[in-house]
């Protein structure tokens, strides 16, 4: 594959490291080599010293306390980590958890896993645009409720969720918060207190950092949160998660995102203008182009689109080494899984077939998008220039939609 020749439009999948972070980690694989248990001898004394400004600047990015930073190696062990770990701890307490039915598998896998316990978990619908209801939420809340877990942004749609009413709802009933923060992080603004968040998982690939690297933010007061470890052996992380620290990754991880906040303002404008470019120059040149997600509470850079009388699959193999797209979840496009969230949304299942996610990031330029939108309209073209369900919608007949 020539890369240079391939126009990257998949950023909900994974971000591009931005140069300038891994300049930050440069010296952490080589001269600074040190284990930041070792804390003898200066080697692991500057380890040491490089996780915990780490620790500080993760935190101060989220509103939190350096002592609230747990490190992991991504959002889907910070979930596993945060809904098993607070289930166990607190089942004594009550074994009822709240949660939507467009959660990421990592979130819905474990409450699986938690039900095989004896815990009871109740997902919420959402509505046509992705959004949970706040009223339904009241509704189900019971007295052994202990855990609430929304998302923050959803990783197909990019709906994104009324966090700070939903943090309010569950500190006023006494109910510990949780937030798949993975594709928010970086892209929208989230304080930990003003939005009443107990528990939040974060990812580093997703907002221009190295792969393999996460955090969880536990919240250490008013309500403390207590977890159960899920990976025993040396006690580090505060007991929560053993394993020697990747120090080059946290270190990449805290400047990623100390960029993207620094850089939150313009460069979410500049991704807005240039997805809604993308949308309305694609649904003014084709008819039967639907917008999957809410279409203004969502994130700048996504865009669920549905392309009425194509297969998404037929229409990523045809964009071939021109462009490159998902159809929708990264985690399940590999198995060729249809999508969970757009039935959830009350997208049919031709439309459900048929849609692609356009992921725009800080790379992602005008001239990208002004080709992106010549392949993907001339490729929609010629694909419905062969499918005779189209030619018989043209013609007035009964289609698919």
């Amino acid at each position: 594959m020539n890369s240079k020749k391939l126009i990257y439009l998949d950023n909900h999948a994974t971000t591009p490291m931005d140069p300038l972070v891994l300049k930050a980690m440069e010296p952490y694989f080589l001269n600074e080599f040190g284990n930041a248990a070792s804390k003898d001898h200066a080697y692991g004394q500057v380890a040491h010293q490089a996780v915990e400004n780490a620790r500080a600047e993760i935190a101060r990015c989220i509103g939190a306390e350096p002592d609230e930073i747990v490190f992991t190696s991504g959002a889907t062990e910070s979930d596993n980590l945060s809904i098993k770990g607070l289930a166990q701890m607190y089942a004594e307490k009550g074994k009822h958890i709240i949660s939507s039915v467009i959660e990421h598998h990592a979130v819905l896998d474990s409450l699986k896993s938690l039900e095989k316990e004896g815990f009871e978990i109740t997902l919420l619908p959402v509505d046509q645009f992705g959004q949970i209801s706040i009223d339904l939420l009241k509704k189900i809340i019971r007295p052994e409720t202990i855990l609430i877990s929304i998302m923050t942004a959803n990783n197909e749609i990019g709906t994104v969720q009324p966090i700070a009413q939903i943090g309010e709802v569950a500190r006023e009933n006494g109910i510990f918060f949780h937030t798949d923060a993975a594709q928010a992080a970086g892209k929208i603004p989230l304080d930990v207190n003003e939005m009443k968040i107990d528990l939040m998982s974060l990812s580093a690939h997703k907002f221009y950092g190295p792969k393999g690297m996460g955090a969880l933010y536990v919240r250490s007061h008013s309500p403390r949160v207590r977890l159960q470890s899920q990976i025993e052996g040396g006690g580090h992380e505060s007991g929560w998660r053993s394993g020697s620290l990747n120090v080059p990754g946290i270190v990449g991880m805290a400047k990623a995102f100390s960029l993207c906040v620094e850089k939150m303002d313009q460069e979410s404008e500049q991704v807005r203008v240039l997805r809604d470019q993308l949308q309305d120059a694609i649904q003014n040149e084709l008819d039967e182009v639907y917008l999957n997600g809410h279409p203004k509470e969502r994130l700048p850079g996504c865009l669920n689109l549905s392309f009425g009388y194509i297969e998404s699959e037929a229409l990523i193999k045809s964009l071939g080494q021109k462009l490159a797209v998902s159809s929708g979840a990264a985690c399940s496009s590999a198995n060729f899984e249809p999508s969970y969230v757009l039935p959830a949304i009350g997208v049919g299942p031709d439309l459900a077939h048929c849609a692609i996610r356009f992921g725009l990031g800080r790379f992602t330029t005008e001239s990208d998008i002004l080709s992106a939108i010549e392949i993907v309209v001339s490729t929609v073209k010629h694909l419905r220039s062969e499918s005779p369900l189209y030619d018989l919608a043209l013609k007035g007949g009964a289609g698919v939609l």
